[in-house]
């Protein structure tokens, strides 16, 4: 049996805070293949929108041998900081993503590994002795920071692995321990690919969705660098984009568009180490959701589908730069879209 690692790259890009009202997304990615000269892929269908992420692939192992597999998906790894907290679909489990996975039609049920850190340092079986989950931002894991002896707290505060944080709980200023450790988890399953057949697998989760709620590249009548050249650069923002955001601008008698963004984050560039490094015909869809909502984002021969929907084809395409979506939706449910 030839044995080749099937990973999938859900690397963690949270985008720099701009203000205090900001949410970092986290990067999202799809499965990637270690360099194997055996499993090609044929096709590879994305769609990305604000409410799911869903890539349908196509691999067909050209060898007269099967090729037994372990197939990974690592989730971005996530920060205990009460002060950063990322954009979480489902903020209360361990599958904050959603991540679901079928091959050839039929539901894969994969494992979770999860190790936690503090400062590099594996405090996994920490936790685990005194029975705190490893997911920080469940409720919980605050429950059982609130029971651990005072020698373990001090312990771990003294290691960085939790804080001292005050907050509102609705019944006026609290003082608490909070988790301040680093969560990895991968999901796994074991996989095979027939000798000179096709395997149809597909994954969807919820992405983590970024956002901030105002126009942070403009203010002042103008676009504001150097955030405006950053957001140039990484959305690719063309004339039409930005006339439409002057408008909205003149439009206001505060002087600023009223929207607020959204911003998603997928890695594409971890791909391309399969049987001849290229994805035999390429699909991408981006839908922005509402008509009235703005999109920019870069590719090439973008062509427009439907009201809300964007695609890109290619054959033989190898993913030079990953895909980063940067929405306008109106705050006040105005606006024209684009």
């Amino acid at each position: 049996m030839l044995r080749t690692i099937l990973t999938a790259a859900l690397a963690t890009m949270a985008a720099p805070a701009f203000a205090n009202d900001s949410v970092a997304e986290l990067g999202t990615g799809g499965l990637i293949l270690s360099r194997s000269d055996a499993v090609a892929m044929q096709s590879e269908d994305l769609f990305i929108s604000p409410e799911k992420v869903t890539v349908n692939y196509v691999f067909r192992n050209n060898t007269d041998k099967d090729v037994s597999s372990i197939v990974a998906f690592p989730m971005p790894d996530i920060e205990g900081d009460p002060n950063e907290m990322p954009a979480l679909p489902e903020a209360q489990s361990d599958n904050f993503l959603g991540f679901e996975v079928t091959i050839d039609g039929v539901d894969a049920k994969p494992q979770l590994e999860q190790r936690a850190f503090a400062l590099g340092i594996d405090i996994t079986a920490d936790l685990k002795a005194q029975n705190v989950p490893l997911y920080p931002f469940g409720d919980a894991a605050k429950a059982a920071l609130a029971k651990l002896p005072k020698d373990v707290t001090k312990d771990w505060e003294d290691r960085g692995i939790i804080i001292e944080d005050t907050a509102d709980d609705g019944s006026g200023m609290q003082t608490a321990y909070v988790p301040f450790w680093q969560l990895r988890s991968t999901y796994w399953w074991r996989s095979t690919f027939p000798a000179n057949k096709e395997v149809h697998v597909s994954h969807r989760y919820k992405p983590s969705v970024g956002g901030t709620s105002s126009v942070s590249f403009f203010s002042e009548g103008q676009f504001q660098s150097p955030q405006y050249d950053t957001y140039k650069t990484r959305y690719c923002m063309d004339q039409t984009f930005e006339n439409v955001v002057r408008k909205a601008a003149k439009a206001n008698p505060d002087g600023y568009p009223k929207y607020y963004e959204s911003r998603i984050a997928y890695i594409l560039t971890t791909g391309g180490n399969w049987a001849s490094g290229t994805i035999g015909n390429f699909k991408l869809t981006i839908d922005k959701g509402s008509p009235k909502n703005l999109v920019s984002f870069c590719g090439d021969n973008v062509k427009k589908v439907g009201p809300t929907t964007f695609e890109i084809t290619a054959k033989d395409f190898y993913p030079e730069r990953d895909i980063d979506i940067l929405l306008l939706e109106p705050s006040d449910n105005g606006g024209n879209g684009g």
